[in-house]
């Protein structure tokens, strides 16, 4: 499975460490577009058996900027934080992996439940 993060609503200069940190780390990065916000995070991450939904997405865009690591270990994930960290670009709120149990999400449905525990936590 190839190692992958995906990025939602990244502004240019987190978008840009983003992209120097995955390289560092031989990791590829995915910017995902609004319209594809209905899409499956398996269908995202093109991992295979998944395929894309036809109709786009027409909701709103996400009020805070996302990151979703495929295929990524929590050792390289805390690396490539640990680099992205070094980089004084401020952090991406809301982070998840893909996992067996959310892999089916939407990434609406992921940002959904990302927000709910971010509102929790501040």
């Amino acid at each position: 499975m190839a190692q992958i993060i995906l990025t939602f609503g990244l502004g240019k200069e987190k978008m840009r460490a983003v992209r120097t940190t995955a390289q560092r780390n031989q990791i590829q990065v995915k910017e995902i577009s609004r319209r594809d916000y209905n899409q499956k995070l398996g269908a995202l991450a093109e991992i295979q058996g998944f395929s894309r939904e036809k109709a786009g997405y027409n909701g709103p865009d996400f009020p805070l900027e996302m990151m979703v690591f495929s295929g990524i270990d929590s050792t390289q994930i805390d690396a490539f934080l640990a680099d992205y960290k070094k980089t004084g670009t401020p952090s991406v709120p809301l982070k998840a992996v893909i996992t067996p149990h959310n892999i089916f999400w939407t990434a609406e449905a992921l940002f959904k439940e990302l927000w709910k525990e971010h509102l929790h936590f501040i």
